[in-house]
């Protein structure tokens, strides 16, 4: 639908939209009863939380998170003469104060460039049973996506460990949105769990409110498979379990949204476990019939109010969540999609197979997608869109509230940071997600 789009790459950022590594403190906050220790620089972690969760929806710290998080709080002293008595005294403190299950250590930018052995201090712990392990979490090493997956490997590692037992069929390990990053993660990871306990499974999702603490953690190697439901986030993890465990994994790149996308989606999982499909089957009609009758009563509105409602509309988010929704009203609403951004620096080696997932993004449409991290350039690329007669339907994050201003168009925020909205178990996925996805989007139009 539209040509490819060459766009400079800037050698700076402004209006970011990630943390770094060191995030993934939020990773570890978001499993019940998980204690992350964070081994950086004072407001290193701090900074993480403003950019991820209370920017992001206003989110919250929750039981670890923000404020109550442990930090070394490496200054000059450590930076001369070390820093591994400090992070000692650190842990020795947590595991006497804080009541958690599952202690992780993450290692940011100063800890790991003045070479400390946080392993060897860790390890000492490990020896006596303490439940701490340690992940090397430093932000040259990527955004808090990719620290992420750091922690995960390093929890699978060092405190699930090894497993020769059997594997439950029917049990599936959840890799999926990352926590707090991804705003409306804790009501996406109800709804997905919704979704496949509906068709049959039994879902480790890990963390969120569903998620049942380090035990579930132990659990991994006995899940029949894993199940990634991203572009590229949890790749890296279900191949390693692969070789760990000898686990497969079947990886479904476009999160569902939608009657027609969550039905598929439901299938193709069904039919890669080998599951019985009685009750996957009468779970989709019973949905499907649901959906149906709120999107007939929609349709109503949609053809009386068509003249002031957005035709076209852009894109500006992660990739995850890009994909997922410009999938959504391209191949389900019959919007016509203008211009998708992605913004999360997806690694290189993803990227051709995300470009052709948006070239059969629906029947008889190929679209370009551009990866731009650069926020002055995100708006003038945004800017440069012809929208046309029609309303500009922008979804992005708060970053393109002045842009979409300037156009005279609609701004629905569904991308890090989202700092016009509180959010709480809101989901746009799934099947009941579509649809507060529809109110939201079309309640913007009518205001």
């Amino acid at each position: 639908m539209t040509e490819k789009k060459k766009v400079k790459k800037s050698n700076s950022i402004v209006h970011s939209r990630y943390g770094c590594a060191i995030g993934a403190v939020n990773s570890v906050a978001a499993i019940p009863r998980g204690i992350p220790i964070a081994n950086c620089g004072p407001g290193c972690a701090d900074k993480q939380y403003f950019m991820l969760s209370f920017s992001n929806g206003f989110q919250g710290a929750g039981y670890s998170g923000g404020g109550a998080l442990p930090s070394s709080n490496i200054g000059e002293n450590e930076i001369v003469f070390g820093g591994q008595n400090k992070l000692d005294d650190l842990i020795k403190s947590a595991l006497k104060i804080m009541d958690g299950d599952l202690f992780v250590v993450l290692t940011g930018c100063a800890g790991e460039l003045i070479g400390d052995d946080v392993g060897a201090v860790v390890k000492g712990y490990q020896e006596k049973g303490y439940p701490v392990v340690y992940a090397e979490a430093a932000g040259f090493k990527g955004n808090n996506l990719i620290g992420h997956e750091i922690v995960v490997k390093a929890i699978i590692d060092q405190y699930v460990g090894d497993y020769n037992g059997e594997k439950e069929k029917g049990l599936i390990n959840l890799w999926f949105e990352v926590p707090y990053f991804h705003t409306n993660w804790r009501g996406d990871y109800i709804e997905i769990k919704r979704i496949l306990e509906g068709a049959g499974f039994k879902v480790q999702v890990l963390f969120g409110s569903e998620a049942k603490g380090p035990d579930e953690w132990k659990g991994i190697p006995k899940a029949q498979f894993n199940l990634v439901v991203s572009p590229w986030v949890g790749l890296e993890t279900a191949e390693h379990l692969k070789e760990k465990y000898d686990q497969p994994f079947l990886h479904i790149p476009i999160i569902p949204i939608g009657e027609e996308a969550t039905t598929a989606f439901v299938r193709k999982v069904v039919d890669f476990a080998g599951i019985d499909k009685e009750k996957s089957e009468a779970f989709i009609e019973e949905e499907a019939a649901r959906y149906y009758y709120f999107l007939e009563h929609f349709s109503e509105f949609f053809s009386e109010y068509w003249f002031g409602l957005p035709a076209k509309f852009t894109t500006v988010a992660d990739a995850a969540y890009n994909l997922a929704i410009t999938k959504f009203f391209t191949d389900q609403v019959g919007l016509i999609p203008v211009r998708q951004i992605i913004t999360d620096n997806t690694p290189e080696k993803y990227r051709d197979r995300i470009r052709e997932l948006y070239r059969n993004i629906s029947e008889g449409i190929s679209l370009e997608v551009d990866f731009i991290e650069d926020g002055y350039q995100i708006e003038a690329e945004v800017k440069k869109v012809d929208y046309g007669s029609s309303v500009p339907l922008i979804l992005g994050s708060s970053w393109e509230d002045d842009v979409v201003k300037e156009l005279g168009g609609i701004l629905v925020p569904i991308s890090t940071p989202v700092t016009s909205e509180v959010v709480i178990n809101r989901s746009y996925i799934g099947y009941n997600g579509a649809l507060t996805l529809l109110e939201k989007v079309y309640s913007a139009t009518v205001k």
